[in-house]
């Protein structure tokens, strides 16, 4: 992630340790000293919650007594190095959206189900995570008929259109949308800005609401959320500038 607020401490750290040998004494300490007060202050305050909450309450969960009938459900769940390397379905952190998924399908026999999700952005050319998935979801018993695939998509912006193209949604239509809670306003933006009437179904929270829990992370967890939480950002502001997404910071209806 080259925008990594990790990526650019060390970056800073090193810079300021090459000052020092180059004789730049006190330039080499003011980077040294703030590349150091970045690495304190994400390890002792909850900066990662603080950004992360945010995002995370923009919606809330799925009622229980919602009326499902269609639903599309976001890649991002299966590592899929892993996966080709032990040749079986391998889910990462952000598994709660295939759970999910199974869950409807099981909640809702009749409503109709599309999975979107293509190649790794940084493999394009290995096996599609919708394949992936097919294949964790014929194990358990579920028919293959029951989900509808899109195999293609890269991004959040190509899932959305990908999955325009293939099931062609009318204004009439409602779509619960599946994916990480941190995650959900950029998707939801850009499913409204493919032509989508959108209701978000948010999973996998990583940010907490009882203050006591938010020490209970080590130093590299919380660099990891802050670091995919400084993307969500980001990624906000860049879909919005490119004119894909329908708000800054979509919201629900």
């Amino acid at each position: 992630m080259p925008l990594a607020p990790g990526t650019w401490l060390a970056l800073l750290c090193g810079l300021g340790a090459l000052l020092l040998l180059l004789g730049r004494a006190r330039s080499g300490r003011t980077c040294v000293l703030l590349a150091a007060t970045g690495f304190a202050a994400i390890a002792l305050l909850p900066i990662d919650q603080w950004l992360l909450a945010p995002l995370e309450n923009r919606f809330p969960p799925l009622p229980r007594d919602a009326r499902v009938e269609r639903v599309i459900v976001l890649g991002g769940a299966i590592d899929a190095a892993l996966s080709v390397d032990r040749d079986s379905p391998a889910l990462n952190s952000a598994a709660a959206r295939i759970t999910e998924m199974l869950t409807l399908a099981h909640r809702f026999p009749q409503a109709r189900i599309v999975f979107t999700g293509g190649p790794m952005p940084n493999r394009p050319d290995g096996p599609p995570e919708a394949d992936q998935v097919r294949r964790l979801a014929t194990a358990i018993g579920l028919p293959e008929e029951r989900i509808l695939y899109e195999n293609r998509s890269l991004t959040t912006w190509q899932n959305a259109v990908l999955t325009a193209e293939l099931v062609h949604p009318t204004p009439d239509e409602a779509w619960v949308l599946v994916t990480s809670a941190a995650h959900m306003a950029r998707s939801v933006g850009a499913f409204r800005a493919a032509g989508f009437r959108v209701i978000a179904d948010p999973v996998g929270w990583k940010s907490f609401t009882d203050p006591s829990h938010r020490g209970s992370r080590s130093f590299a967890e919380r660099l990891g959320l802050l670091e995919a939480t400084t993307h969500e950002w980001l990624g906000l502001i860049y879909y919005r500038l490119r004119g894909r997404s329908s708000a800054w910071f979509p919201a629900p209806d």
